[in-house]
């Protein structure tokens, strides 16, 4: 199973999982433990107890002779037995098992259970006046006992613990695939078609999450469709005024002297170049726009950019197929830039294959600035952050499949339009 990674649905739920398993099964121990402890011990005092009456009638009988007290006070077995005789008012061992203490157990009469010395004693009056049997068992046989039983539980358990955690996890692996599904399907949904939907949910939880994304995708159509409208009549209403421009410039040129006609002949080119600017820049916003590709010569580029006041150096190497006039709306707005930043040269130049550089000799930026600017361009975070210079010309990359870089130099600023 793949993505079980720290910021996963499906990672973290396993990690809760295994967390209150551990703890499940903390908790479980700790319970069989104390349970097994006390039922063993019950267990174990019920056995002593029933070997103290069956020993109360073969010494009744005298089928158990007496034997000799051990010679050692210390214990050598686990589970064993006493004899006791009790006259004036002084405790002696009548006969014992091999290996049992040397001293009585009690001192004075003792039925019942009882704890003396490390040992688990069970005490019972024989026929005999003044005489106990005592049958004891060392408490340390008792604790492994106990613990023997208790780890046994334990062990059994712990295989079904984990087989049940990785049940639970395939089985939320199970659960989370609709989730990729969804994500399979937005990969291939695009809202823009027409009747575009993203269809039935697997799941009931995911049906209000379809048809949000389904509402969002219509709301979205609708807007674009409102903007490709208007950018149509945009574009209409702005090339009939710049064409009439054109055309009075034109007969004014026919009728200008000697002397006006280099100043009507500017203003003649100024608003071609904005002509083309707007129609490039409507095309650019014009949503599903085909970008129109086509050999550039980086001279003849150079020359459609005439800006008064700013030198322009075009060195092109490298081969340049891009949009024509998107790249010259582009290159106008980064030019005047420039210029605003007191450059008086720019060279212009194709440093590698589809990519377009613009140098300017201006104030430039600090390396701080530049990678603020950078790092707005790469999210296209352009609000409040970058000119509109940098914004179009990142624009005009990205409809190209590229992008905008601002390298670093050592005097004034570049940029990098990557097509």
């Amino acid at each position: 199973m793949r993505g079980w990674h720290a910021t996963s649905i499906g990672g973290r739920l396993v990690r809760s999982l295994v967390l209150w398993s551990v703890l499940w099964c903390v908790g479980l121990g700790g319970a069989v433990w104390v349970i097994v402890q006390e039922e063993v011990g019950e267990l174990l005092d019920d056995t002593l107890q029933s070997a103290a009456e069956g020993l109360i009638g073969p010494l009744a009988q005298g089928r158990i002779e007496p034997a000799p007290p051990p010679a050692s006070s210390a214990a050598s077995t686990r589970f064993t037995w006493q004899l006791v005789g009790y006259a004036g008012g002084r405790a002696q061992v009548v006969s014992a098992a091999h290996g049992a203490p040397a001293v009585p157990l009690h001192a004075s009469p003792r039925p019942g259970l009882s704890e003396v010395a490390g040992w688990r004693v069970f005490g019972l009056a024989t026929a005999r006046d003044g005489q106990m049997v005592y049958v004891a068992q060392t408490s340390a046989e008792r604790a492994e006992a106990g613990a023997e039983v208790a780890l046994a539980v334990l062990l059994a358990g712990a295989p079904l613990t984990l087989l049940a955690v990785l049940g639970l996890r395939w089985r939320v692996a199970r659960e989370l695939q609709p989730l990729r599904e969804l994500s399979r399907r937005l990969a291939r949904y695009d809202p823009l078609q027409p009747g575009a939907r993203l269809g039935a949910a697997s799941r009931d939880e995911l049906q209000p999450v379809h048809a949000a994304i389904d509402a969002l995708a219509a709301r979205l159509a609708r807007r674009v469709a409102d903007e490709r409208a208007f950018t149509a009549h945009a574009a209409h209403a702005l090339r009939t005024p710049l064409a009439g421009i054109d055309a009075q410039l034109a007969v004014a040129l026919r009728e200008a002297d000697a002397a006006g006609r280099p100043r009507l002949q500017r203003v003649r080119a100024a608003a071609d170049r904005l002509q083309r600017v707007v129609v490039a820049l409507l095309a650019l916003f014009r949503s599903g726009a085909e970008v129109q590709r086509g050999p550039l010569d980086v001279a003849v580029l150079a020359a459609r950019l005439s800006v008064e006041g700013l030198a322009i150096d075009a060195r092109g190497a490298a081969p340049l197929h891009a949009d024509a006039d998107l790249v010259t709306a582009a290159l106008l707005n980064l030019l005047e830039n420039a210029q605003r930043h007191g450059a008086r040269s720019v060279s212009l130049s194709t440093p590698a294959a589809n990519v377009l550089r613009l140098h300017d000799d201006g104030s430039g930026v600090d390396a701080e600035r530049r990678q603020a600017l950078q790092a707005a361009i790469d999210v296209q975070d352009y609000a409040g952050r970058t000119g509109l210079g940098l914004m179009l010309a990142d624009l005009v990359a990205r409809a190209h499949g590229g992008g905008l870089r601002l390298p670093e130099v050592p005097q004034g600023f570049a940029v990098e339009l990557r097509l």
